[in-house]
């Protein structure tokens, strides 16, 4: 498992073919756009639902490669609203094993590993640690098995959300000459990765979107509301000159995808990394609530709206 290089993308936009029967072609369009792109831009030409998804760091990236599907490929596109990809992660270290072990079809099937699982550095990706010693399980089923533990990565354990910077070591495991197989030691790891992963603390992490505002003072209590109201927190709160407030805030980017306010709308954002996911009913240990993702797109509004125009000439 490779450890990523640049920022990993935070915002995901699914396109379809409005016609069934350019499917195909929007699958081969992806793909080859896939390999000319940015390493920073990912696209996923698996379909799901007919559905193929967009990530990356900004919405402007991910509209030019919209654009280039109509314009180049000459395909009809649906294009959903951008969402915020969420993830999951863990926060504290767990062991597990993993058995599988059945009889199917008059021929045996075994396969027995343990594993550590530990959290690694914000960003860092994941990675895989053989630490077999002894043979314990032969060379050839440990491909198998770190392809198990992806697999189950990549489906998380809270909300189906990916399981991310997490440092997976293999120290122990068993096999049987005749019944063991690539497919039991698979199935052996992800049954192991997933249990580690419970008692590991597993966690829902959301990206955060930094922001500076300039406002007048008669405004800045409707513009702290507004920062609660979207679950941000305000990370500064300074009196700049007479009658002028700049605030530095935080706000989930869900919940600016989601605003119709318009009162962020035109603001530079900066991705600030991930957080827990809280809801309003987390408890004080930092146990993660899911909200919902909503697709819906900030209603454009000048920035001056709430901030330059002077209240005294409404």
């Amino acid at each position: 498992m490779s450890r990523p290089k640049r920022d990993r993308p935070f915002l995901r936009m699914a396109v379809s073919a409005v016609d069934v029967a350019d499917d195909q072609r929007l699958q081969s369009a992806l793909s080859e756009i896939a390999g000319q792109r940015d390493p920073g831009v990912i696209i996923d030409p698996h379909p799901q639902n007919r559905l193929y998804n967009l990530e990356g760091t900004a919405e402007s990236e991910l509209d030019l490669i919209c654009d280039r599907i109509r314009d180049t490929y000459h395909i009809a596109i649906n294009v959903a609203p951008p969402q915020a990809v969420l993830i999951e992660t863990i926060r504290k270290p767990a062991e597990a094993e993993g058995k599988f072990i059945r009889q199917l079809g008059g021929s045996g099937n075994y396969g027995h590993c343990k594993l550590r699982i530990e959290p690694a550095e914000s960003g860092a990706g994941n990675e895989f640690i053989n630490d077999i010693k002894g043979g314990v399980v032969p060379r050839e089923y440990i491909k198998p098995i770190e392809g198990g533990i992806q697999a189950a990565m990549a489906s998380g354990i809270l909300a189906g959300f990916p399981l991310r910077d997490v440092r997976v070591t293999l120290f122990d495991g068993s096999y049987h000459e005749s019944d063991s197989n690539d497919m039991a030691f698979e199935c052996a790891a992800s049954i192991a990765l997933k249990e580690a992963a419970r008692k590991a603390n597993p966690v829902i992490l959301e990206p955060m979107m930094s922001f500076e505002m300039e406002v007048f003072d008669a405004f800045v209590p409707a513009i702290r509301s507004e920062i609660a109201a979207h679950r941000g927190r305000i990370e500064r709160d300074e009196r700049i000159a007479t009658g002028l407030t700049e605030i530095k805030a935080l706000v989930p980017l869900s919940e600016l995808l989601a605003s119709s306010s318009g009162v962020f709308a035109g603001v530079p954002m900066e991705f600030a990394g991930y957080e827990p996911v809280q809801d309003d009913h987390s408890s004080e240990d930092g146990n993660a609530g899911v909200t919902a993702n909503k697709p819906n797109r900030p209603r454009p509004r000048s920035r001056s709206e709430m901030s330059r125009t002077d209240p005294e000439e409404d």
